[in-house]
């Protein structure tokens, strides 16, 4: 059950990835396009371009990233196995200080050494995870990792682009910030509530930062809307 509960919050964890910075990064440029031409068939074409570069590039990032810090992690589990087979004591006494300092004293602390050192793979684990803060599991398939960020940064990209299929670009503008705001406000809402924080702070907190981007496309679009180059 632990593990699926650590499964699924890291999996939401690569969905607010993509979907948010698929979201962010989309919204910027459909609106710099669609105030700078108000033409729907450039806006669609352009959001979908940004849409589509967007995920495979979010996907790729995703997946070296992990792959980066699954070797990264390997290495350390290979050197703490030497550790353990070359200095036991040394790796003990590791073991005897982080639990020193959660409060754990006397025969008690004693027992737990005892009782981690007695199992070798526990003893690896326990070392990886309160030493390097590292565990194997999280960095298992990059692949899958890369799929989730990927479809949802698309699932993101397309939320500001969507009223453009059915709207002139005037309303549409006015959806596509409104339900991009939405989005953002509900995306960090979640966020707070799978870690530790505020989740109206949180919410708003995602919310300026993506209508920020909003802006800057916005103006971008203002400013070199009847500029010929």
């Amino acid at each position: 059950m632990e593990s699926h509960h650590k499964k699924s919050g890291s999996n939401m964890k690569d969905v607010i990835l993509g979907g948010q910075d698929g979201l962010v990064n989309v919204l910027g440029v459909i609106l710099a396009v669609a105030v700078a031409t108000y033409d729907t068939k450039i806006v669609i074409i352009a959001g979908l371009a940004a849409a589509f570069a967007e995920s495979i590039s979010m996907a790729a990032v995703a997946y070296t990233s992990t792959k980066a810090a699954l070797s990264y992690c390997l290495s350390q589990i290979k050197n703490e196995e030497q550790e353990i087979k070359n200095n036991p004591t040394v790796t003990k006494k590791e073991i005897y200080d982080v639990y020193y300092k959660k409060g754990f004293k006397g025969p008690l602390l004693n027992q737990v050494i005892k009782k981690i050192t007695s199992n070798k793979q526990v003893w690896l684990n326990t070392l990886m995870s309160e030493q390097h803060c590292l565990k194997e599991e999280s960095y298992k398939n990059p692949l899958q990792i890369a799929f989730v960020v990927g479809i949802s940064a698309m699932v993101g990209s397309l939320i500001p682009l969507m009223s453009f299929f059915f709207f002139d670009v005037k309303t549409s503008i006015i959806i596509s910030i409104i339900f991009s705001a939405l989005a953002l406000f509900v995306t960090g809402a979640i966020k707070a509530k799978l870690t530790v924080g505020n989740w109206l702070r949180s919410g708003f907190e995602i919310l300026g930062i993506g209508m920020t981007a909003a802006l800057v496309g916005y103006l971008i679009g203002i400013l070199f809307g009847n500029v010929n180059f």
